[in-house]
């Protein structure tokens, strides 16, 4: 393809060389870049890849698309400047795939918690009903049962190049519907421009992120941003962030709700520890939902992906058969079976506003104790740290405090940033910085009927220190705990 075709739609300086440079490979890491790449040098916060440009030219790179000047580039070389180097790779990333968004229904789902969920319970509907499915998300990329070769560790919403070969890849395996997580960041950092949204969906808006974005307008500010780029929004009216997405939006806005009045309410809600019951209300219309996930957040989740799936044409009969269906998202209420007689739940809440969902859950859902065991990630929001601790003191009748993804952060004063919080309540605690024993502490107190709640980590099988990072699943310790008895 023609470098000036990829440039379509970017205002652009050709510094040297010829825009009809003809390209075979696109790249913004100077590892990957093959014989007549371009080279999109981003100027990221940690990374300046314009120091790179002179590597790429040497590993074959034919043009560089840049946003300051690089010295010493050879001639020949096809130098194009723009404005912004990340924002104009998403359009080139584009492009160079032939715009794949185009090509299927795409859901995308935005939001500080649920977004996974969520995600999980529109593609399962879709998929009950022969749809082939693609999903982006925290956990896994895939189409169908098929991962597709991307590294999961980071980040949820891949970068603009990733995401299109991605959705590349799926329009060459026919797929008809894709499901993606849409983060802040990626909003923030260009990496869903130019994706063709069918449905925006917003789950709600809470303390995170807050080291990336400075303040919660700015955090919200930039999710709201997607629902600039859809044709139509699904809105959890209960948020009380809720307005500010829905004067904001430029699309068809549908809510959707258990408190206040909404498009898709949920009525008559039965939580037990089997899953929840509701009445689904339609503008009138009423259908029985059955959903094998306890919590309260549950329904908000189901509600979310029943509008999606209805705005996409499904019927209320065939999107109920379809939850019925659904059963454990990895790392997401996740219980682990056990023969013990309490109940064992490894969730992923890692936000104060996630903690206090599963929490309160839980403590619906039984007379005797709750016990949690969860950390706070390392280099991340510091100011949420007490929020956790003392939400967990709260809802806990006995907590223990421990790692999460310590990083290059000193576990130990990570664990006390989070003490600060669980003091200003009643709640009984210890403090283990190391995971494993503390997993084992928590389980080894349990007696029938109790719940206890491992918090934090989910569905990720590492946990990340300064100088390494080691196998670690919250499931498999606990199962490990089990079976020793």
């Amino acid at each position: 393809m023609k470098l000036k075709q990829l440039l379509n739609n970017i205002n652009y300086e050709l510094i040297q060389g010829s825009d009809e440079t003809e390209i075979k490979n696109i790249s913004w890491d100077s590892r990957n870049v093959g014989e007549d790449s371009l080279f999109i040098c981003v100027k990221g916060k940690n990374v300046d890849r314009h120091d790179y440009a002179l590597t790429a030219v040497e590993k074959g790179a034919i043009a560089l698309v840049i946003q300051h000047e690089v010295e010493n580039i050879p001639e020949g070389i096809a130098v194009i400047k723009v404005e912004d180097s990340q924002a104009s790779m998403a359009v080139i990333a584009s492009e160079f795939y032939n715009h794949p968004s185009r090509k299927f229904n795409l859901v995308g789902i935005t939001g500080t918690n649920g977004k996974t969920s969520t995600s999980y319970f529109i593609s399962e509907i879709l998929e009950s009903l022969g749809k082939n499915v693609g999903v982006i998300g925290t956990i896994e990329n895939k189409i169908g049962n098929q991962s597709l070769n991307v590294e999961k560790k980071n980040p949820t919403t891949p970068d603009s190049l990733d995401l299109q070969s991605s959705f590349n890849e799926m329009v060459k395996n026919g797929v008809t519907d894709v499901v993606m997580e849409v983060t802040s960041i990626g909003l923030d950092h260009h990496r869903v421009d130019e994706c063709d949204f069918n449905i925006g969906v917003f789950t709600n808006l809470t303390q995170d992120h807050l080291d990336e974005h400075g303040t919660m307008e700015n955090y919200r500010d930039a999710k709201i941003k997607l629902f600039k780029m859809c044709k139509k929004g699904i809105i959890n009216v209960d948020d009380p962030y809720a307005q500010d997405f829905i004067k904001a939006a430029t699309c068809e806005v549908l809510t959707y709700g258990i408190d206040k009045e909404a498009d898709y309410k949920a009525e008559d809600i039965v939580y037990s520890l089997e899953g929840v019951k509701f009445t689904l209300n339609y503008h009138g219309e009423k259908k029985a939902i059955d959903l094998k996930i306890p919590g309260k957040f549950s329904v908000y989740n189901a509600l979310a992906a029943i509008g999606s799936c209805h705005s996409l044409g499904l019927s209320l009969e065939d999107i109920a058969k379809g939850i019925s269906f659904i059963h454990t998202v990895r790392g997401r209420f996740e219980t682990v079976p056990n023969s013990k007689g309490y109940m064992v739940v490894v969730d992923y809440a890692h936000t104060p506003d996630g903690l206090e969902n599963i929490l309160s859950s839980v403590r619906a859902l039984t007379d005797k104790k709750v016990i949690s065991v969860f950390g706070c990630g390392g280099d991340r929001d510091r100011t949420k740290r007490p929020v956790m601790g003392e939400i967990a003191g709260k809802l806990s009748d006995y907590c223990i405090i421990t790692s999460d993804n310590p990083r290059t952060e000193d576990p130990e004063s990570i664990l006390k940033d989070v003490e600060e919080g669980i003091k200003k309540t009643n709640c009984s605690y210890e403090m283990e910085v190391d995971r494993k024993h503390g997993i084992y502490s928590a389980l080894s107190k349990a007696q029938p009927g109790d719940i206890i709640v491992i918090a934090g980590k989910g569905h990720e099988t590492y946990q990340i220190f300064k100088d390494k990072t080691i196998h670690f699943d919250d499931v498999e310790v606990a199962k490990e705990f089990l079976q020793k008895q």
